[in-house]
């Protein structure tokens, strides 16, 4: 039984396999993969492109999605190992998961950093229990940690773009936001480039980085891959020469500030980190630009930069159905 929460249940080889089928059966459709198939769909946090793609994959499968929100519908769910359950969460994970699991053959989680810190982000609590208790695959829709889906259609994305994402210079750049925002996305973004084999530089201020674990997992797909990555508090530096401009906004580490005024003061301090045309000038003159979606325009990316031709968003999005195909597939083994 294969699950796929983080980008390690694939590795190099397994995002290449998952790549490659998606980008053939983008160009010729495998038909009914998962006839008379059920996959199982928890949300804790709302969704536009994950909830609509997973559905629409299984639909045109030949199979069918069944959609759950917790608090709205479905119990509030408790993920604590020995929690005294006198609140306001009436069901554990330890009986939701198995039980769902007779109903399903497969099972997806979406359930954001619940604002923890980082430490408990990396512990991914809510997934990671779904996972141990589950008797079905389970696949990530985000988690705390990582949004594995997210990355490999931004890798689908720069390969159909460049042709190959090996040695190919990337720029994850931090953006600002009205708020501090979980890292999951630049997670995946940093592992599944590093997974491809680019050149990944990765810019943000002082006080804005990354896990060590993750960053540690990076590098070691960087050198088995033949990519490399670099870090900068410079932006203009990361950018020069970049064939691709990827932006996302995410919070400060737990010690940078101890309030959320602090918090939000200090996002604001760092406004010129949102790419203009000016940014975008820097890099390559076939720079693209990539987000995840949704984005706040002309807070986290200017206007100029979402409409301009370089601009991959969409089809970025529309890659996630590709490679969810792919991945649902792979993880039944095919």
């Amino acid at each position: 039984m294969k699950h796929v929460t983080r980008i390690q249940d694939l590795g190099p080889e397994g995002v290449e396999a998952v790549l490659s089928q998606a980008a053939a059966w983008k160009q010729k459709d495998p038909g009914a993969l998962f006839p008379g198939k059920i996959l199982g769909m928890v949300f804790f946090n709302p969704s536009l492109r994950t909830r609509t793609s997973f559905e629409a994959v299984m639909l045109r499968a030949g199979g069918h999605a069944i959609v759950l929100d917790v608090g709205s519908g479905v119990w509030k769910l408790e993920d604590r190992p020995g929690a005294v359950m006198n609140a306001d969460r009436a069901e554990h994970i330890k009986e939701a998961s198995p039980v769902l699991s007779r109903f399903v053959d497969m099972l997806g989680i979406r359930t954001f950093s619940q604002g923890g810190g980082d430490e408990e982000d990396e512990a991914d609590p809510v997934i990671n229990a779904f996972r141990k208790w589950a008797t079905v695959p389970v696949v990530s829709m985000e988690s705390a940690r990582e949004h594995p889906c997210q990355g490999l259609a931004d890798a689908l994305t720069l390969r159909e773009t460049f042709g190959t994402t090996k040695k190919l210079p990337v720029t994850l750049t931090w953006a600002p936001h009205i708020k501090p925002l979980p890292k999951a996305v630049p997670n995946s973004f940093l592992l599944s480039a590093a997974a491809a084999g680019c050149e990944v530089r990765v810019a943000h201020p002082p006080g804005f980085d990354l896990h060590p674990a993750v960053r540690a997992e990076a590098e070691a797909y960087a050198k088995a891959t033949g990519g490399s990555i670099t870090y900068t508090h410079d932006q203009d530096e990361a950018l020069v020469g970049s064939r691709a401009v990827y932006a996302k906004s995410w919070g400060p580490t737990a010690q940078t500030a101890s309030t959320p005024t602090d918090v939000a003061a200090l996002l604001a301090s760092y406004s010129g980190w949102m790419p203009t045309r000016r940014h975008m000038a820097k890099a390559a003159k076939d720079a693209a630009f990539l987000h995840c979606l949704p984005v706040r325009r002309n807070v986290e990316v200017a206007d100029e930069v979402l409409d301009h031709a370089s601009s991959r968003v969409v089809d970025e999005a529309g890659n996630r159905y590709h490679v969810q195909r792919a991945l649902l597939a792979w993880m039944r083994g095919g």
